[in-house]
């Protein structure tokens, strides 16, 4: 049984992340996930990023841009990076990428199977008809061209992948996880992300049994009489889908793409070909073209569970006060700035902690230890370490870097059973909570982002 866990829409954005901002996000994000495991364990940063939410939330904080398309390409090869070579001690496995790097999964799995003793050929095929049910089973416009999938010792395991609509400049990010991993919401389905482009074809929704139904006898059909119907209907012939009969026992292969539908359980899928004419224009490109079509070696029933929220991001670049929940953003900023800054600096040891990084690590704590419904607003999330377009703000690097020191200082000590660090960055998170229970703060957004602006310089603000 696989779980589809949810979707984001985003707006697509182009361009390349800086180094000097993809390497603080690859040692920022490893430092979040270790702090995970430390807490909680390796599979609850599957739960975590099988999250659509949590997931924008999580990028935000790192100083990607708060809501574009690139976050979901910049935080997985972030995560790659810094979590692969440290995987023996992490337990941890990022596979996977963009383009021709999605491709490469299959092998990555197989290798990893080897060395921790799994059943690679079980990940290769549920990565494989995880892609298979976005591209195909579920048309709703986008083009697939991102695969992720992560991966703990256990054999649990999460994909995040992304599609982009050329002609809508919008990109959906979908997110699954397996069955066996506890979901982070009470619904079994954790979310896609994307925005609302009206009606969709969803074979794997329950509501779809007899549409499913339909198109397995029509597959059994003589293809030429279901296109001399087709177009009776008065359907131009470029824009039919034409449906090739499909039989397990043929030994030649097949040569269309997977179609996926339930059985009348309303649980269930079976695989089937659908074919193309030769001129036909392509619906979706194949992530995994180079490797055996799916077919006899994937079981004849595949359960898949469908719930959970999902994520719409605005068009607009800047970050305004809609797209916070300004009594959360005072919580933090009272936190930093209205408290005893000289009462955390004991704690974290650390001479001259200011109320900036307070700010930051505020943020970050919350990323680790807040529960669901502290994700809601994941742009918030963003005056930690602002965005490289400089939206909110530009990237303070002097307080990343610091927030960065303290945090990576707080793991190595809790290591050696000095958790005093550690459980402090925790109570950052339970002031806030504490101060938006009994004080109800204020907070004046603009006034907020000008601060920003303002001190910029000093804190070596630096935008693309």
């Amino acid at each position: 049984m696989i779980r589809n866990s949810g979707h984001a829409d985003l707006p697509l954005h182009t361009g390349t992340v800086p180094r000097w901002l993809a390497d603080r996000m690859m040692v920022m994000g490893t430092l979040i996930v270790e702090s995970l495991v430390q807490n909680y364990g390796p599979d609850e940063v599957l739960v975590r990023l099988s999250d659509p939410l949590w997931f924008q939330s999580f990028g935000a904080v790192m100083g990607m841009d708060w809501h574009s398309s690139g976050i979901t390409t910049s935080v997985l090869y972030a995560l790659k990076r810094g979590l692969n070579p440290r995987a023996k001690e992490l337990g941890i496995y990022v596979c996977g990428g963009r383009g021709k790097y999605s491709r490469m999964t299959p092998d990555e799995l197989l290798g990893i199977s080897e060395r921790e003793g799994l059943n690679g050929d079980s990940l290769v095929r549920n990565s494989k008809l995880v892609a298979k049910v976005d591209n195909n089973a579920l048309q709703d416009g986008f083009q697939l061209y991102q695969h992720n999938f992560i991966l703990t010792k256990s054999g649990n395991w999460t994909v995040v992948q992304q599609g982009m609509n050329s002609a809508t400049k919008t990109a959906r990010r979908y997110h699954w996880s397996s069955a066996g991993l506890r979901s982070f919401v009470e619904n079994p389905h954790t979310g896609v992300v994307g925005e609302n482009r009206g009606q969709i074809l969803n074979l794997t929704d329950t509501a779809a049994q007899k549409t499913r139904s339909s198109i397995l006898e029509l597959s059994q059909e003589n293809p030429d009489r279901i296109i001399k119907e087709i177009q009776q209907i008065g359907k131009p012939a470029s824009e039919m889908l034409y449906l090739g009969a499909f039989n397990r026992q043929r030994a030649a292969k097949p040569t269309g793409d997977v179609a996926v539908t339930k059985t009348s359980t309303g649980d269930s899928i079976t695989m089937a070909t659908v074919g193309k004419p030769r001129n036909a224009p392509a619906l979706q490109s194949e992530l995994f073209d180079n490797f055996p079509p799916l077919s006899s070696e994937i079981p004849k029933h595949v359960q898949i569970q469908t719930s959970g929220r999902s994520l719409i991001m605005p068009a607009h670049h800047d970050v305004r006060a809609e797209d916070v929940d300004l009594k959360r953003l005072g919580g933090v900023l009272a936190t930093a700035y209205e408290n005893q800054p000289q009462d955390f600096e004991s704690l974290l040891l650390t001479p001259g902690l200011g109320p900036r990084t307070l700010q930051s690590l505020t943020l970050v704590s919350e990323v680790i230890y807040g529960t669901p419904s502290r994700f809601t607003d994941p742009a918030r999330f963003s005056f930690a370490h602002g965005g490289k377009d400089g939206h909110p703000f530009p990237v303070p690097l002097k307080i990343y870097d610091e927030s960065i020191k303290i945090l990576r200082d707080s793991i190595e000590k809790s290591k050696l059973g000095y958790r005093e660090k550690s459980d402090c960055i925790r109570r950052l998170h339970q002031t806030a909570l504490n101060i938006e229970k009994h004080c109800a703060p204020q907070v004046d957004f603009d006034a907020a982002i000008a601060y920003e602006r303002e001190h910029s310089p000093d804190w070596d603000g630096k935008c693309v």
